[in-house]
């Protein structure tokens, strides 16, 4: 009889443990790859079923589009298939030149919500509001529609007329407003100054050359005021700014910061991460007092700014929550003319703090008028958050009694918006009457939240030395 070495039994014995975890595991692969097929073949098995019994004739190539759709939009809001026509287009944005309406929108419920009107564009000129819900375009339903397809339907030849159907919270009905498309040119920045000496730099929207527009504006403004005692203080004001660019908002954040890290994003692997340091500069801004304002309709880039210039206690954040939008799209080439917007990771703050359906929480928190005013003054009534926006991201992933406490938490958040809305129509019955929903002119001066941190700014040097042991 033949035995066998010592090392021929361990050999026998890793076998007969390892073999049927390989055999489990490529039954596993195979049973995947085999529900895989399955699915697909059921999807072949429908449309089949639509082309031969439908009772009109289909095109093929819309219904596998439809369906690309449709896939995408089990994923999250930002993620999206781009058809031949909108990834064309998808560069016009970020070069701050493009023709339409000039509204930054997002869909929420199958519904188009207005995040917010760009200053002087014919939307902002019509009375377009934040929190409007386009339901028509010229007089076709846009309920279910995607967001690209809205966002085409409403782009056209400069000079051309278009209809959208808005309903509006406190107001009866569907209201038409008509206009005319035309070249939107964003300027990135608008400069005032309140009170001689502080400089108020609204920026826009995060595009090329706003780092430079930035730069120029406190040079011009810093000359302006020499005989009067230079700039005291700095107001960066971005509320309603919908993002862009993320180079932009990293170069806009190092030019106020000395060093360290601006952003840093987290992938599908949360050890891997990106990070985006301070980069060096030759017109830094290290020593003027910063005030940044933020409200509901801030999002993306510029939530990045403001985190990072809160994390290294480089300015203070005034106003009210941000949007909550921190996730990183990137658009993939499918083929020379069509590709996907696709989520790939989230934006953390130079604290590891995660923006996403959160928010940027300001240091104080101002709302937009108070008193007696606010009646006439609070633009914010019920905006749309991240957070409000089906299928979005979360900051982790949660766990059922995180998601269950999360979403009650949110409707708690609506119910309470919901509230300040019913007080403010109870404080003032709202008119129906186009002329009076146009709005004013903007002014610095008349800004409640500006005074506000224009006070702060006053205030400064007092704090310094208060908080200096």
């Amino acid at each position: 009889m033949k035995y066998l070495s010592k090392p021929s039994v361990l050999f026998l014995l890793i076998t007969l443990l390892v073999t049927p975890i390989l055999f489990v595991g490529q039954t596993k692969e195979a049973d995947q790859t085999k529900s895989r097929f399955e699915k697909l073949e059921l999807f072949s098995k429908i449309m089949f079923l639509i082309e031969s019994q439908y009772y009109r004739e289909v095109d093929p190539e819309r219904l596998i589009q439809g369906a690309i759709r449709g896939m995408m939009q089990t994923l999250d809001p930002h993620s999206a298939f781009l058809d031949e026509d909108v990834f064309s287009k998808i560069q016009e944005d970020t070069r701050g030149e493009f023709g339409g309406l000039g509204i930054e929108v997002t869909q929420r419920d199958g519904v188009l919500v207005v995040i917010t009107p760009i200053d002087d564009t014919p939307a902002f000129k019509a009375g377009i509001k934040a929190g409007d819900r386009i339901i028509e375009i010229d007089h076709e339903s846009m309920v279910g529609a995607t967001l690209e397809e809205a966002v085409e339907k409403m782009r056209g030849k400069a000079g051309s007329t278009i209809k959208l159907g808005i309903v509006r919270e406190g107001v009866e009905g569907i209201r038409q407003f008509e206009f005319k498309r035309e070249i939107i040119k964003v300027e990135p920045v608008k400069a005032e100054l309140v009170d001689g000496k502080f400089l108020v730099l609204r920026l826009t929207q995060f595009q090329r050359r706003s780092t430079e527009a930035i730069v120029s504006n406190i040079k011009k403004y810093r000359k302006q005021t020499e005989k009067t005692g230079g700039l005291q203080g700095l107001i960066l004001d971005l509320r309603s700014n919908p993002g862009g660019l993320l180079e932009e908002a990293v170069t806009i954040s190092s030019l106020f910061m000395k060093e360290g890290i601006v952003v840093s994003t987290e992938g599908r692997n949360p050890e891997v991460r990106e990070v985006r340091n301070v980069m060096p500069m030759k017109d830094k801004e290290l020593e003027i007092p910063i005030v940044v304002l933020i409200n509901g309709s801030s999002a993306s880039a510029s939530e990045i700014v403001a985190g990072a210039l809160q994390d290294s206690r480089r300015a203070l954040i005034m106003g009210t929550k941000s949007f909550g939008k921190g996730s990183v799209q990137t658009v993939a080439k499918v083929d020379e003319k069509q590709g996907v917007k696709l989520t790939i990771a989230q934006y953390l703050t130079p604290k590891g703090r995660r923006i996403q359906a959160v928010g940027i929480v300001p240091d104080i928190e101002i709302p937009e008028a108070e008193g007696k005013w606010i009646a006439e003054n609070l633009q914010e009534r019920n905006s749309v958050r991240e957070s409000d926006l089906k299928n979005h991201l979360t900051a982790t992933i949660e766990t059922e009694e995180e998601k269950i406490k999360r979403i009650e938490m949110e409707k708690q958040d609506r119910i309470e918006r919901v509230k300040r809305v019913e007080a403010i129509r109870e404080k003032k019955k709202q008119d129906a009457n186009e002329s009076e929903e146009r709005p004013t002119r903007y002014t610095a001066e008349e800004d409640y939240q500006v005074r506000q941190a224009v006070r702060f700014l006053k205030s400064y040097d007092l704090i310094r030395e208060l908080a200096t042991p």
